[in-house]
């Protein structure tokens, strides 16, 4: 796929979301919205591949929001990057099913590498950011873990980086 037509996403766990896994929460709300508007921008501009790690958290709510773009706009197609074949079998029962109903709506699963090692997650962030001339970020600002680490990558490759912040637990 073409890098000019293609985003990537990177983005928070469960664990660094204020509201944790509570998704009706209205912070979480707010945030999926905003990741709607920046997708609806992002096909506006001319993206139609959109790149997504399947991880907990974040990571799902782009995949779910890039199948709902894909509703509005048939064109655009997304792609799994995924960092193991194992990924998810140690996530709850729940989890499973969710990110299988996704994956299942995938246009293309790219596993990057078959067994765990201590850098599969990098690697899999550096294949999507290394195929994309967008990066769409969820980030909280706290100077460590890999979204920083991805968006540090993608600033440093010349990838244009959009960061939409987590919202603070005081807003």
């Amino acid at each position: 796929m073409d890098p000019a037509v293609t985003c990537c996403f990177s983005g928070h766990r469960p664990v660094r979301l204020p509201w944790g896994r509570n998704e009706a929460d209205p912070r979480c709300l707010a945030l999926k919205a905003r990741l709607d508007q920046a997708l609806e921008e992002a096909h506006r501009q001319g993206f139609r591949h959109f790149l997504c790690g399947m991880a907990q958290g974040a990571d799902l709510y782009f995949c779910q929001a890039v199948l709902d773009l894909r509703q509005r706009h048939p064109e655009v197609t997304l792609e799994a990057a995924i960092p193991f074949a194992g990924q998810a079998d140690h996530w709850s029962a729940a989890d499973q099913r969710r990110r299988m109903t996704l994956l299942d709506q995938c246009d293309l699963e790219t596993v990057v590498q078959h067994t765990y090692t201590p850098g599969c997650m990098n690697r899999r962030n550096r294949y999507m950011v290394d195929r994309s001339s967008l990066l769409i970020a969820v980030y909280d600002g706290i100077p460590q873990g890999g979204t920083l680490n991805t968006l540090s990558y993608a600033m440093g490759k010349g990838v244009r980086t959009v960061i939409l912040p987590v919202v603070s637990p005081a807003q």
